[in-house]
């Protein structure tokens, strides 16, 4: 079995049968091995009836067919040839190729839902409330859904996101039956209120596999010139440094700029999941035991990272340790030293409770790190603010080869 299609909200058609056996003639049409799924009948509400059909599908992909369609079902093609494309697939009305015939009423409203939860939850789908769909079913079994009616629809799409899953749409030819009454309600409306806050928490949390990408074009001003002010000053440290170790890279679009050669290693499956669209090398670790041979790397960098975990056991041991002598340490996070970043903090704390202002457990300073690292020999070379508050700093580690009297030349080694 390769491909499961799943009916949910079958009860809204006047004749369930025919809209079934329809559907089974255009899937034996795709010379595809596949089975269909009606929604059992001891459930009520689409969002239940979605999550029991899928739980019974068989095959490792699924596509979702909207019983409020008419006409030939073109989509089952479309979806299947793209199937290897994205883990989500949403067969879209709003997209360049696509073609609606609705009541003009019904289109406004379907617009104007999707443009809020497009804009409110920084979505890049344009018609999130499409029922037509093709999903990899181990991926959409795996998450974590709540909503019990079409605002599972959404739901859906977020937590993709937040996994790091990709998502695609492509054109739909759409008609709707006309016999199939619109789905639109008192209660609806009210379910699409409670999944909007739910999903907009999660959304913009640092769970979200995206959360440090599009914070880099954040509408927020603050946030925005923070992190495009972390990018500059973080490449400014490691060009010219050779290949780079990022430790905790998350999804920061500084892993896109990083030279050719570099590592992006981070502990959370989904940041490294959205990290596909980086031409580089990508590892799952931890900074506490890093999957390198020692003096593996001439740069390592480690930006807004060891705020988050214990002082002992000590990350930076780690980091130094996969250092080649003579090689850079960029290293990132905030000076507590600063009443700037204190106020900062609290301020934040207040803004966004639950966030990066709960999560600093270690708390730093430019004095300490300063006399911890001239303890180990290493070389101070430059420090960066951002609103002097976080701080950047690079550190060049004692070349003991040189101290034993080799030259320069051969001190360094080969690039």
């Amino acid at each position: 079995m390769q491909l499961s299609i799943v009916v949910p909200g079958l009860e809204r058609t006047t004749d369930p049968s025919a809209f079934l056996t329809q559907v089974r003639r255009e899937v034996d049409a795709l010379a595809v091995p596949a089975e269909i799924i009606a929604p059992p009948t001891n459930v009520s509400g689409y969002g239940h009836e979605l999550r029991a059909a899928l739980r019974q599908s068989r095959g490792p992909y699924v596509i979702t067919v909207d019983p409020d369609f008419e006409g030939p079902m073109r989509f089952l093609a479309d979806l299947w040839a793209r199937r290897h494309d994205a883990e989500v697939i949403v067969a879209s009305r709003y997209i360049p190729g696509s073609r609606v015939d609705m009541p003009s009423a019904r289109t406004l409203g379907s617009r104007m839902l999707n443009a809020v939860f497009r804009r409110g939850l920084s979505l890049g789908v344009r018609d999130g409330s499409s029922a037509v769909r093709l999903y990899r079913a181990d991926v959409v079994n795996a998450l974590s859904l709540h909503a019990a009616d079409y605002d599972i629809l959404q739901e859906v799409l977020v937590r993709a996101y937040a996994e790091g899953w990709r998502v695609l749409e492509i054109p739909l030819q759409y008609r709707p039956n006309p016999a199939v009454p619109t789905k639109a309600h008192v209660s609806l409306a009210r379910a699409y209120v409670r999944t909007f806050w739910a999903l907009w928490k999660l959304r913009n949390s640092i769970a979200a596999a995206d959360y440090d990408y599009r914070a880099h074009d954040s509408p927020i001003w603050l946030q925005r010139y923070w992190q495009r002010s972390r990018y500059r000053h973080v490449l400014e440290l490691v060009n010219g440094q050779g290949p780079v170790l990022d430790v905790g890279c998350g999804s920061s679009q500084i892993i896109g700029a990083l030279p050719k050669g570099s590592v992006a290693l981070d502990v959370q499956i989904n940041k490294l999941r959205f990290a596909r669209r980086f031409p580089i090398a990508r590892v799952r670790g931890s900074g506490f035991a890093l999957p390198f041979a020692d003096e593996s790397f001439r740069c390592v960098l480690c930006s807004q990272v060891i705020e988050h975990v214990p002082m002992v056991p000590s990350m930076i041991d780690e980091l130094c340790r996969v250092l080649r002598p003579g090689g850079r340490l960029v290293l990132g996070t905030p000076d507590y030293d600063r009443w700037e970043w204190v106020w900062i903090e609290k301020a934040y704390g207040l803004a966004a409770p639950g966030g990066y202002a709960d999560e600093h457990i270690s708390h730093y300073t430019r004095t300490q790190l300063l006399n911890d690292f001239a303890r180990l020999g290493y070389t101070h070379e430059a420090t960066r603010y951002i609103l002097r508050g976080e701080l950047i700093m690079a550190f060049r580690k004692p070349d003991t080869r040189m101290d034993r009297g080799m030259t320069p030349a051969v001190a360094r080694g080969t690039p």
